[in-house]
């Protein structure tokens, strides 16, 4: 029963410190920048899930409740690239490439928020995932220096979103580990100015 609850300890963490941090579409407080994290590419394009994150982020610019976008995932192979799979369907969808930002180094979540901080100067955002997932990004942003709330985007309860939630039971304890250590993201590099640039067009 001890392990039991040692294990769940991580997830009720998330779960009690970011609380008051969750919002629906309607309710976003007007922010300079969201946040969209990577979920996956089929042939090339956006997964569904994925496609559902930028759907909603979409819908923010257009109701101009954000000015600019980073797109944060995975392009440790030439052959994936899920920022600029993301940045296509946005400019698709109505956001101007001018206001999308990407970080092609968001391996994973901690990544995306400290790379978000201390590479694109990111200090308050609007985050966008799925309900499983919006929790432990909100808390890891809150970690790493940025002030965050964040949109879970609904979707059909299948077999991925039951997966998705499982997981999250065991990502909890990477993410307390995480927040408590805040280890350096597999690459930093240099500050990048693309975030302050789609703000200065916006203005």
């Amino acid at each position: 029963m001890g392990v039991c609850v040692l294990a769940l300890l991580p997830a009720a963490w998330l779960f009690v410190s970011t609380g008051d941090r969750l919002r629906a579409e309607a309710d976003v407080p007007r922010t300079d920048v969201a946040v969209v994290f990577g979920a996956g590419l089929w042939d090339g394009e956006p997964s569904p899930y994925l496609a559902h994150r930028l759907d909603a982020a979409a819908r923010l610019y257009r109701a101009g409740r954000i000015e600019a976008v980073l797109v944060t995932g995975d392009n440790s192979r030439e052959d994936y690239d899920e920022p600029d799979a993301m940045r296509a369907y946005l400019t698709r969808h109505g956001v101007p490439d001018r206001r999308i930002v990407s970080d092609y180094a968001g391996f994973d979540t901690w990544d995306s928020c400290v790379r978000a901080r201390k590479v694109f100067g990111v200090d308050r955002a609007v985050l966008i995932s799925q309900g499983f997932h919006i929790r432990r990004a909100v808390a890891l942003c809150e970690a790493a220096g940025v002030a965050s709330y964040g949109v879970g985007v609904d979707d059909r309860h299948d077999v991925t979103w039951y997966y998705g939630g499982a997981r999250e039971v065991f990502a909890a304890g990477k993410a307390a580990l995480d927040a408590l250590f805040e280890p350096d993201p597999h690459f930093l590099g240099e500050r990048e100015t693309g975030v302050a640039r789609a703000l200065a067009d916006a203005r």
